[in-house]
């Protein structure tokens, strides 16, 4: 029989996702000098490590229902040690991609064991507001990990960073070890093969998993973009200093925060469906100023519209992240990591083929912000789906 697992568990341990992506930013051009590679190089580990992420969620769920959540997320856990420590000893770039690649990975593990045992854990009706608290602290990470990052490679390296995070992943793996207990219902269903296609059928032929998990998608696509963008406008336009570029990175992170946990107030007084239809409304207004304002030289003209996007993502991501799973109880860990393959891998890839177009920085953003619009309509019209489970 399963048990409820306590909440700050699952805050402390979905840490170690934005953390592996925000600690080491100001630290890119200390890492290109340092191993002597084009900045490019240093860049695409940021890639890598949202590819593993992604990719690895096919596995990741099986994995979660077949042997637990429990052994998942302490596995999760080593293997992202591991990457850390590689990293932080690599002297060679191809060295630091390989070990981005176990970071990825381990951070898979964990954010598939987290989002099943917030299934597992607490009813239907709680889960939209579990996620958003989870993505609160999500969003803690970019406004506090930058700084922390700029301290650590200014003082000793960029390495120390990613002993950092092999620090932090060691004392959650104590803590998760003693105090985590194994949340899989008894009734769960696990495939005889770890990677079965046809375990994903049922899932994917489901019109309300795929209308959201679209839409958490294109949310997370808007974040990837920019996380990318955003170093070029700041501080290579707009000639921002590192510090000064943390403050303002991290000032959207403020904005997510409060977003999130407004969120849940907002969903319960207008309901969901109203709810999804103002974040869409969010990311569109955003997609409008962001072009409107592309020749003001100022960073709030490229921040404000960001700060209503990350408002309408956390509200869809709140949304529709519980909406996706909330058919599955019995194939929770299948949902979650297939949920999550197309909000890691899907919003990446999407966002290298947008960039891809012959379009500066700032229509790449618009044109990504818009999108949700655009996946709402056509949804609408052809298939029609549920916007939500209530």
């Amino acid at each position: 029989m399963s048990r409820k697992a306590p909440l700050y568990l699952f805050l402390l341990l979905i840490v170690v996702s934005p953390m592996g992506i925000d600690i080491y930013l100001p630290a890119l051009p200390q890492m290109a000098e340092n191993l002597s590679t084009p900045m490019a190089n240093i860049q695409i580990t940021i890639t890598i490590f949202l590819a593993a992420l992604g990719l690895g969620q096919l596995l990741a769920g099986p994995l979660a229902d077949r042997y637990g959540r429990k052994p998942l997320i302490l596995s999760g856990l080593a293997l992202y040690i591991l990457g850390s420590v590689v990293g932080s000893l690599a002297l060679q770039i191809e060295i630091l991609w390989f070990a981005r690649v176990l970071q990825g990975l381990g951070t898979c593990a964990v954010s598939v064991g987290v989002m099943s045992g917030v299934r597992d854990s607490y009813s239907t009706e709680k889960t939209a507001s579990i996620y958003s608290y989870i993505n609160g602290v999500i969003c803690v990470i970019p406004a506090l990990a930058p700084l922390v990052g700029g301290w650590l490679s200014e003082t000793w390296s960029w390495r120390a960073t990613f002993y950092f995070m092999a620090g932090y992943a060691l004392l959650v793996t104590f803590i998760a070890t003693l105090k985590l207990p194994e949340t899989r219902p008894s009734n769960t269903i696990a495939s005889d093969k770890l990677i079965n296609w046809e375990q994903y059928k049922p899932i994917l032929q489901n019109s309300t998993f795929r209308f959201n998990a679209g839409l958490v998608m294109l949310a997370m696509a808007i974040i990837i973009a920019f996380v990318s963008v955003a170093p070029v406008r700041l501080m290579v336009e707009l000639g921002m200093s590192p510090t000064a570029f943390s403050l303002w990175f991290g000032s959207n992170a403020i904005i997510n925060i409060l977003a999130s946990f407004v969120a849940p107030i907002v969903i319960n007084r207008i309901g969901q469906s109203n709810s999804l239809k103002l974040a869409i409304a969010m990311c569109t207004t955003a997609a409008i100023l962001i072009v409107a304002l592309q020749n003001v030289h100022h960073p709030f003209a490229f921040m404000g519209p960001v700060f209503i996007a990350s408002t309408g993502f956390c509200f869809t991501l709140a949304i529709c992240s519980s909406s996706a799973l909330a058919p599955f109880s019995e194939r929770a860990g299948t949902a979650a990591s297939l949920l999550g393959f197309f909000q890691m891998a899907g919003a990446s890839t999407l966002v290298g083929l947008v960039n891809l177009l012959p379009m500066g920085s700032l229509q790449v953003m618009a044109f990504i912000m818009a999108l949700p619009l655009v996946w709402y309509g056509v949804s609408k019209l052809i298939t029609k789906p549920k916007l939500c489970e209530n």
